[in-house]
């Protein structure tokens, strides 16, 4: 991981709490945070966040992300896929509850996904995700931290 890592974020479904964390870090860190989503977003002034907005479509945010990510990057979603691929290219992926997906974990992951998908298939009512709480947004901001005091090192 080196000083030009940077963090890529599927910002549609992103809660605000988060990304306001990552603007902070953003500027705090020097680090280049650059939100993806198919919708205009609002960001602060700053030349370390940008935004990119994509066209409608499935997975077209997604796809984004995988062609730009790079070895080290560290990439923010709630997206299994997207983490998937992403660690495929050697990036990083967390989501923002916090879970930082690895290699050792997205198999398992994705396969919870596709059951779970194969039930709501069948009609059969799995619930919504819990509700965001401030030990999500604490567990994020300490996986995020952790990501970025590593980048430090690796470009000091």
């Amino acid at each position: 991981m080196t000083a030009d890592t940077q963090i890529w974020v599927d910002a549609d479904a992103c809660p605000g709490v988060i990304k306001e964390i990552l603007f902070r870090a953003a500027e705090r860190e020097q680090t280049q945070v650059t939100l993806v989503a198919n919708q205009w977003l609002r960001t602060p002034p700053s030349r370390f966040v940008r935004a990119v907005q994509v066209p409608s479509g499935l997975d077209v945010a997604d796809n984004e992300i995988v062609q730009r990510a790079n070895p080290g990057d560290l990439v923010v979603t709630q997206d299994i896929p997207l983490a998937a691929a992403v660690i495929a290219k050697g990036a990083l992926a967390i989501n923002p509850r916090g879970e930082l997906y690895t290699v050792e974990t997205i198999a398992q992951r994705l396969s919870m996904r596709n059951f779970m998908d194969e039930l709501r298939g069948a009609g059969i009512d799995t619930g919504g995700p819990a509700a965001f709480h401030p030990r999500d947004r604490q567990a994020f901001a300490n996986q995020l931290d952790a990501w970025l005091m590593r980048r430090k090192r690796g470009a000091g």
